[in-house]
């Protein structure tokens, strides 16, 4: 059973500044971190032995950071109003803390009161159709007013749509990279709504740039924070495909959106679906799987009109990428597209024209178009 909040210890200024020391030693992880405290007692004690643990290990000398550099890390999260969280501690994400090696140490910035709320994580594609857009910007929008928090990772496409779909409500960013290092740089101005209305946060030291294997590590946190992970999208070789195994992993409950079957964004959640995931086709279908876990159950208020979906113009040199990346098998409506991709009309027209000319797309009645399935 979860510890009471009231119970729950609270680390000293001095004993945080040490548990930062030791997790900042090369070759120290969760787990690795979690025996060296069970079996000294105390991250200064393990701290002493290190050297020697090192020696034994076969390794000459372990390279400690210097306290000034501990200091340093600190003085940056206090320069961007950051605070770092211990596993045990109030503020702690209370699933997070029940997975295999919970990250330690956790810095987080924003409204850390809405991390003690049922959360229920929605990834997908990058580069996401409208459809796929629009779907995890409603879904996120109908979760959230049903009172979960709503969990992703910044990333362009449907982590985007999510976030922005609950940013009003309740939303967390996960980072790959430091507090201050979001990625990607497009989603800068996000990030600062969302620390400003929501929650960011990072297991990784400030300053570091997320590097290729950073991405499931993000993932991992992602999908304990929750008690279900949705999958909107994704390729048959897709970042989401980690997260949803690591959340089945977890016991978590995963959903898929199932998608037409010769879009290559769909290959991923459709097998989700074959093995066993939960289709998903509306909130209800996540609220009522979720309500039983949570003790209580939730209902979705009145629907509004979705707010329009609009992106910051790109460059030039990247319109017809923009365009055919947003397009996909099911049909959309080109004022969507247009509004999906933020270019003038007279901009995609151009472009539907030239795909037209070359035989990849197919208009439908009502102003729909879509890719044609490549033979």
């Amino acid at each position: 059973m979860e510890a009471n909040k009231q119970t729950r210890s609270l680390l000293s200024d001095l004993q945080k500044r040490s548990w930062l020391r030791l997790l900042r030693t090369d070759n120290v992880g969760p787990s690795s971190f979690r025996s060296l405290i069970n079996r000294y007692g105390s991250a200064d004690a393990a701290l002493e032995a290190l050297p020697e643990l090192a020696a034994h290990g076969g390794r000459e000398k372990v390279q400690l950071p210097s306290w000034n550099e501990i200091d340093a890390e600190l003085e940056v999260a206090e320069r961007i109003r950051a605070r770092f969280v211990a596993i045990g501690e109030p503020d702690y994400p209370p699933l997070l803390a029940r997975i295999d090696n919970p990250p330690p140490l956790i810095a987080i910035k924003g409204r850390s009161e809405l991390l003690q709320t049922p959360a229920c994580a929605i990834v997908g594609a990058r580069n996401a159709s409208i459809t796929g857009v629009k779907f995890a910007q409603k879904l996120a929008r109908e979760l959230a007013g049903a009172g979960m928090l709503i969990v992703s990772g910044l990333a362009r496409g449907i982590d985007t749509a999510a976030h922005r779909g609950s940013l009003d409500i309740g939303t967390v960013a996960v980072l790959a990279g430091g507090l201050d290092q979001p990625y990607p740089p497009e989603n800068r101005p996000l990030y600062e709504e969302i620390a400003e209305k929501g929650v960011v946060l990072s297991e990784m030291p400030l300053g570091w740039s997320p590097r290729a294997l950073d991405f499931p590590r993000r993932n991992r946190i992602v999908a304990g924070i929750c008690y279900g992970l949705t999958v909107v999208e994704a390729a048959e070789r897709s970042g989401s495909l980690i997260s949803a195994r690591l959340a089945n992993e977890m016991g978590r409950l995963v959903f898929a959106v199932p998608g037409f079957p010769l879009d290559p964004r769909a290959g991923g959640t459709n097998r989700l679906i074959k093995e066993g995931a939960t289709l998903v086709t509306k909130a209800e279908d996540i609220i009522e799987a979720i309500s039983p876990l949570i003790g209580r159950v939730v209902e979705i208020p009145a629907a509004e009109e979705p707010d329009d979906l609009s992106s910051v113009p790109p460059p030039d040199d990247n319109e017809r990428t923009l365009v055919v990346d947003a397009l996909g098998i099911t049909p959309v409506l080109i004022d969507d597209l247009i509004r999906h991709t933020g270019l003038q009309p007279s901009q995609v027209a151009l472009v539907l024209l030239e795909l037209d000319l070359a035989g990849r797309i197919e208009r439908h009645s009502g102003g729909f178009v879509s890719l044609l399935p490549e033979v």
